[in-house]
């Protein structure tokens, strides 16, 4: 009985459908899934309108890393326009195993910027565990953004202090990069997003666990029509 409650359908938002597992999940001291980044990209996106913009979602991300067909990856990657966006944003996970659903222990972001021509990673651990994930993921994507961009660390990157929340920094991060870019970032390519980092702070991103849940139960006492 608990498992089939835990899997229940709470919410189809989009092309992303939540259950009452991923409820608890932010209730509690638990790292994100793929579920909730996918929603809360899908969110982000609606809150930045652009066909410049795009947030790739975790399972198409880990397909570019992991596809062991270049083939494949060809037809997978063409229906993204990635040569015609401006800024892009790339969830990273460190499951290797494509035969493992839910794997992994740690998300990062890599965010590639036109203007710039950089792709930057933020690793919100200490000792950067998923630089190799990330340039793996920046070695793929390369070829199909129509330009020689180079790839960095971002050794500013905000920090977590606990074990479980890097995946909320990765949703505060790309939402900060997307502000950044709707509101100036044309105009100031040079220094980037990185002054605007200060914003993701660990009380902010506890707070953000709240909200995300606070914006979840909303939309499912939304009508149906909505939610």
């Amino acid at each position: 009985m608990a498992k089939s409650k835990a899997d229940e359908k709470i919410l189809s938002y989009n092309d992303v459908v939540l259950r009452q597992s991923d409820l608890d999940i932010l209730n509690g001291p638990n790292c994100l899934n793929d579920r909730i980044i996918e929603f809360y990209f899908s969110y982000v996106s609606s809150l930045f309108p652009s066909d410049n913009i795009l947030l790739v979602p975790p399972s198409i991300a880990f397909w570019i890393k992991e596809c062991p067909d270049p083939a494949s990856v060809k037809d997978f990657m063409e229906p993204l326009h990635l040569s015609r966006r401006k800024l892009i944003l790339l969830p990273i996970n460190d499951n290797s195993d494509v035969c493992m659903a839910e794997g992994g222990s740690h998300w990062s972001l890599l965010a590639f910027d036109r203007n710039s021509n950089v792709f930057v990673h933020h690793d919100s651990s200490s000792g950067c565990m998923n630089e190799y994930h990330s340039k793996q993921v920046y070695k793929v994507t390369l070829p199909y953004i129509a330009t020689n961009a180079t790839y960095k660390e971002c050794p500013d990157t905000p920090k977590q202090v606990n074990g479980y929340d890097c995946g909320v920094y990765v949703l505060a991060i790309a939402r900060v990069i997307c502000q950044w870019y709707a509101n100036s970032g044309t105009q100031y390519a040079d220094t980037l997003w990185f002054s605007h980092l200060e914003q993701v702070s660990p009380s902010a991103v506890s707070e953000m666990r709240n909200e995300i849940l606070g914006l979840i139960k909303g939309l499912m006492a939304a009508p149906k029509s909505v939610a």
